[in-house]
Parts: structure tokens; sequence; C-alpha cells
């Protein structure tokens, strides 16, 4: 993932990793679902391979997690000393995302392997050498 990709696990990891305080938006309590990429690509070849589907699939992590809970997490897996702090929440943020994956089950056999934990733990390890490459 890039450093400057603007997305919240690259954000918050790299924050954390930096010491530097931990952005949220609102309280934090809007929830995010994430798939570790490659659950994500064995989805994806599961679909392009299969038989005589014709209509949309979600392929995703079903297990929401607040950007609170995400801040938290990020902050024990780095042992981070940063603090959290709380902007104003944009007034189009998304309250929840939680993908119905009940498609993917029953059509392709396909649900996430990997954890949010091991996947957060590649991903700091990865965000960690590139923070130490520049």
């Amino acid at each position: 993932m890039a450093l400057n990709d603007g997305r919240v696990v690259t954000n918050f990891i790299a924050q954390a990793l930096q010491g530097k305080s931990i952005t949220i938006y609102g309280e934090g309590k809007q929830t995010r679902s994430f798939c570790f990429v490659s659950d994500l690509i064995n989805g994806l070849t599961s679909l392009f391979f299969a038989d005589s589907i014709h209509q949309p699939i979600n392929i995703g992590n079903p297990k929401p997690i607040t950007m609170l809970e995400l801040a938290s997490e990020v902050i024990r897996l780095t042992n981070s000393k940063s603090e959290i702090v709380f902007l104003p929440l944009p007034s189009d943020d998304t309250r929840d995302r939680e993908p119905d994956i009940t498609k993917a089950k029953e059509f392709l056999n396909w649900e996430p392997k990997v954890s949010r934990e091991n996947g957060l733990i590649q991903t700091i390890e990865d965000v960690r050498n590139q923070l130490s490459s520049k």
C-alpha cells in the first residue's frame, strides 16, 4: 500500500509508527470492513472462473470494525504511544460499510481467510519498511 494513498489503514499505521496523533473523524463510531488483498484476489479469481453467474456478488470481509476500534488495534499492534484526536466528521461520510457475502459463499464457496489482525500485522511491516527506506 502506498504511504500517501489517503486510506484509513495506511494513515493510522503510518501515524502510529511515526508517533504522530491518529486522526479520527467524528466520534469514530462509523464502521468499515477490511479485506486483505490475497483474499480479495482469491474471491475475484473464483468469480472470474465461475460458470453462469450473471448477477452482482459482493467480495469483501463481512466483519465490521469502528474507526475507534481500528485506531486502538493499530496502536496496540505497533506498540505506539500515539494519541487519538478527533476531527469533525465530513457530512458525506458513510456511517456503516459491511458487505453481504452470502452469494459469494453460496455460488463461489468463497469467504475471507486472513484475519484482520494478521492482515494488519503484514501491512504494518510493509509500512514500516517503506518508512525506513525514506
